[in-house]
């Protein structure tokens, strides 16, 4: 499972894996538009299910521009997760320029109904360097 999911936060019970792949075929760089699908899977280590109820990213282009995405859950979903289970998802991200990178967090909601930041790893969008 690590070479799929090379990047991974453990917060509590709580782990977040993520993959990050190129797409090419949605991708302008002609026209300064580079394109990153990433998939995530969440885990639930715990005894008690958490549920994801907000997201936080922090999302950084090769420039160093940086901008703050906030909203409810993830892909339309507020997952509910069991004890031992997990969540996966995949999203994408688009940029102005060929690099950045991707970090944040979920507020996670306890079955105790104690709220915490589930930590999202820090991850780099690369698109492959062609040479004209």
């Amino acid at each position: 499972m690590k070479s799929f999911f090379p990047h991974e936060a453990t917060t509590g019970d709580v782990t977040v894996r993520v993959s990050v792949s190129y797409l090419p075929e949605q991708s302008d760089p002609a026209n300064g538009r580079w394109f990153w699908a990433y998939h995530i899977r969440i885990e639930n280590d715990g005894d008690q299910p958490v549920q994801l109820v907000s997201r936080h990213w922090l999302i950084t282009d090769g420039r160093g521009s940086a901008q703050e995405v906030r909203g409810e859950g993830v892909v339309g979903e507020q997952p509910l997760i069991g004890p031992g289970d997990s969540y996966d998802y995949v999203s994408g991200c688009p940029l102005h320029t060929p690099s950045g990178t991707m970090e944040g967090s979920y507020q996670m909601l306890a079955a105790s109904g104690a709220s915490f930041d589930a930590t999202i790893p820090r991850f780099a969008l690369l698109a492959p360097v062609t040479l004209h």
